[in-house]
């Protein structure tokens, strides 16, 4: 059941406003890129709640105690929501890694999701079946600026040329397509949608498996520094884990889409 029936955060209601306070009394205020990508949010509409990620903020708001009609979609630019000022959003949502650097100038939530970095190149690539970090030096990379699919680029696989960055995922994915740049760093069920959809052959070349050089991609709800409302929406979460919602959210967008060939760090 939702905390709202357990009356543990029934934020929806005024009276616990101060508990759990929201830009505008009622609503709750979510944002996502522009546009947003499966299949974190299918066509670009939010609203629908088809997506990953769209499925998880109506859960969420569902367990706050707001219904649908209460939700409110606002758009912002990726950097542009991380910068430090006043938010029109309560929170934002949009494979946003929990790092040390962000949290100087925003909250997160605890994980929704965890994931690896994953390398995009095309099929014919002379490294397309590469098994090894070193085979892959020599790759023209390109990835988003601020993101830490190029922090992984340049701490981990370091390339001899330097890597190519990007203001958003869509410059990266065009200059894939246009063969401008070898490869993309990106998380691992975007690869999988932007291999099988986006750019045709193209292929996952592989994922970085987890190790002490290599730390999971935490993806957490980014709200404004010490927002009160982050205590709640982790509460939200927490029995959105413990009922079994979550992974059920996440078999049904993302099961299919994290099977790809590993590449060891050598």
């Amino acid at each position: 059941g939702s905390l709202a029936s357990l009356g543990l955060a029934s934020c929806g209601n005024d009276d616990s406003n101060s508990a759990c306070p929201t830009i505008e009394s009622g609503k709750l205020t979510i944002a996502t890129g522009t546009p947003a990508y499966e299949p974190w949010v299918v066509g670009d509409a939010p609203e629908t709640g088809e997506g990953f990620e769209a499925a998880v903020a109506y859960a969420v708001a569902g367990e706050l105690g707001y219904t649908n009609e209460n939700v409110v979609w606002v758009r912002t630019g990726f950097d542009e929501a991380i910068q430090p000022g006043a938010k029109n959003f309560d929170f934002n949502l949009q494979q946003y890694s929990i790092t040390a650097e962000r949290k100087a100038t925003v909250s997160f939530s605890e994980p929704y999701y965890s994931t690896n970095q994953a390398v995009v190149g095309f099929a014919d690539s002379p490294v397309a079946s590469a098994t090894k970090v070193s085979e892959l030096k020599e790759l023209k990379f390109g990835a988003q600026s601020g993101t830490t699919s190029l922090d992984f680029i340049n701490n981990v696989i370091k390339p001899t040329n330097e890597p190519f960055v990007y203001d958003d995922n869509a410059g990266a994915k065009a200059a894939l397509e246009a063969k401008q740049i070898d490869a993309i760093v990106v998380d691992l069920p975007t690869a999988f949608y932007i291999s099988a959809v986006e750019i045709e052959g193209s292929k996952v070349i592989g994922q970085f498996p987890l190790s002490d050089a290599v730390s999971a991609d935490n993806f957490g709800l980014l709200f404004d520094k010490d927002n009160k409302l982050v205590d709640c929406v982790n509460t939200a979460l927490g029995a959105l884990k413990e009922s079994g919602k979550l992974a059920e959210i996440e078999k049904t967008w993302l099961a299919d889409k994290t099977n790809a060939p590993i590449i060891t760090l050598d």
